[in-house]
């Protein structure tokens, strides 16, 4: 049993709803989220920024002592988890668009996967959809401007709802019947898209699975905590402190104090 701390990280705060289910899943566990706000979004960044941010944002969580990290960002996974993995000697987990749960749910054979540009053009992504995307059409859609409506709390305006919109009716016309949240921050318009997409569409959040890889890991290193304590939440972010107490207070559902990232 390991009483020390998991790191989780996010370009920004679309994170917490990794951490949410991580939550749900290691209940005793203590845990630090950073939120990279200042240099959100990562979506349009290049590989080179990503990769130093996501360095930089390791080593302050090992710094704190983690025994694990959980990339909680599509992006930095397909530009910057195999840099972590050789650098960094503990685990961590990453997240992956659910291409092969929807390939294997969708009814239609049209699979469509939202996310940003940076994830569907990486090389991770048009692996992991030759892996499992065999027999269905898998089609992508970025999303500019989406998760920064998450990162200002807009999550249900009408600017939001035309953003959904647009990019979600091409892919129901196309006959999509499986839509794939390949962003973490995508999670929190969830009740918005399935209104857009309507009955019969499902919509499709890995962050189950990833708190459920988290787990598996800490229990076959011995890293896991001891059961029947409460767990606790850190929080930090490299924007403005106030602003991201706010935010990450409404998205959390309870009221947290965010420290500033150190320079």
């Amino acid at each position: 049993m390991d009483e020390r701390p998991v790191g989780v990280f996010d370009s920004g705060v679309g994170g917490l709803s990794v951490l949410r289910a991580i939550r749900r899943e290691l209940p005793s566990e203590q845990v630090i989220y950073v939120a990279d706000s200042g240099y959100a979004p990562y979506g349009d960044r290049s590989r080179e920024f990503i990769v130093d941010r996501a360095l930089a944002l390791v080593n302050f969580l090992v710094a704190r002592k983690v025994k694990a990290v959980v990339v909680a960002c599509n992006t930095v996974t397909g530009a910057a988890v195999d840099v972590l993995r050789a650098r960094f000697d503990m685990p961590v987990v990453a997240m992956e668009p659910a291409v092969k749960p929807a390939a294997l749910q969708t009814k239609s054979g049209v699979v469509g996967v939202l996310a940003t540009t940076s994830t569907l053009s990486s090389a991770k992504f048009l692996d992991l959809v030759d892996r499992h995307g065999a027999g269905v059409q898998v089609l992508v859609q970025p999303c500019p401007g989406l998760a920064e409506q998450v990162e200002a709390g807009e999550l249900n305006g009408a600017r939001t709802r035309a953003l959904v919109e647009r990019f979600v009716q091409p892919l129901l016309a196309k006959g999509a019947d499986a839509l794939v949240l390949g962003c973490t921050h995508y999670p929190f318009l969830r009740p918005v898209i399935e209104d857009v997409a309507g009955a019969g569409v499902a919509v499709i959040d890995p962050a189950n699975a990833v708190a459920r890889e988290l787990r598996r890991r800490l229990e076959a290193d011995g890293f896991r905590a001891p059961d029947g304590r409460a767990g606790s939440e850190e929080f930090w972010s490299s924007g403005p402190a106030a602003t991201a107490s706010v935010v990450i207070s409404q998205l959390w559902s309870e009221a947290v104090k965010v420290r500033a990232l150190p320079a």
